[in-house]
């Protein structure tokens, strides 16, 4: 810096101006270095933490049978042996393990005033024990990630959020409510794991209708119910559930419908899977849908 100014200017006003100059850069830029390795330090601390649970459940994988086959499929509810028919064949291989990338929408509003932004996530499910971690990254702003963690993992649920991974949105974790709600999420993305709703990975069936049943699992010392309605081809429509806690951070939480749709079926890894899904709950006010993803990726082992 000080040849640049001295190629501008008489020595001697070069050799004042200097230090000044360097005084000045050193104000302006060290506090963006700064802060560019602290945010940098937090998100891989982040993602160790999250790597750390995902390698935490990726070791407790149960024993469990090989393969499906259809004499599981006896005493089952109409509708929900036709779904099991619909998007397993015979032989098909029980999913231990499951990765899955999404992208889609998560609206950052509340009820009534809608903010969508995009979002990727990467997910870890461990269908045997209901775990799961699910990280995601939504752009809040340009430049302005926001780190998402969701994740059910020895019986407790965990819920975190923020900015940079610096700026806390969401920091909850180990409630009852929380870790309901969150093997409820579990029996809500089942579909994309079709072996780990079969009766066999212990999961209870009762009947409801002729296009509807509810299904029940526990895990983790948490039990959960949810209903199951199912489309002419015999796929899952939608899910729905009165057990889940609604807490907008505003009005004292309590417990709303809440549930998903499933759309546009697909083959994937050998089994049919919703390419489309959206989730909401059922407010006073009306329906307030928050998520709308799509798997861009799924993986089964």
């Amino acid at each position: 810096m000080p040849a640049i100014v001295a190629s501008t200017a008489p020595p001697e006003l070069g050799e004042a101006r200097s230090p000044l100059l360097v005084r000045l850069c050193v104000m302006v830029l060290a506090p963006v270095a700064v802060a560019v390795i602290v945010t940098c330090q937090s998100q891989a601390q982040w993602l160790g933490t999250s790597e750390a649970m995902r390698r935490s459940i990726s070791a407790t994988v149960p024993s469990t049978i090989a393969a499906y086959s259809e004499t599981e499929l006896v005493g089952l509810p109409a509708p929900v042996a036709r779904y099991f028919r619909s998007v397993l064949r015979a032989g098909q291989a029980i999913i231990r393990q499951a990765d899955v990338t999404w992208s889609g929408q998560f609206n950052m509003g509340k009820a009534g005033r809608d903010r969508w932004v995009r979002f990727t996530a990467t997910q870890l499910f461990v269908p045997g024990t209901r775990e799961f971690v699910w990280d995601a990254r939504m752009a809040l702003a340009p430049g302005l990630p926001v780190l998402v963690s969701d994740s059910f993992v020895d019986g407790t649920g965990a819920m975190h959020a923020a900015i940079l991974g610096l700026i806390r949105l969401v920091d909850v974790a180990g409630t009852a409510d929380l870790a309901r709600g969150e093997l409820l999420r579990f029996l809500g993305e089942a579909v994309w794991l079709p072996t780990a709703l079969l009766p066999s990975q212990g999961v209870h069936w009762s009947p409801i209708d002729d296009n509807s049943a509810r299904a029940t699992i526990s895990g983790g010392g948490v039990t959960v119910s949810a209903e199951y309605r199912f489309a002419d081809d015999g796929s899952i429509a939608s899910l729905s559930s009165k057990e889940r806690l609604f807490d907008d951070g505003e009005s004292p939480p309590s417990i709303h419908p809440w549930g998903g749709t499933y759309r546009r079926y697909e083959e994937r890894n050998g089994v049919r899977v919703p390419m489309e899904s959206e989730v909401h709950w059922d407010l006073p006010g009306g329906r307030f849908t928050y998520w709308r993803g799509t798997p861009t990726q799924i993986v089964y082992r």
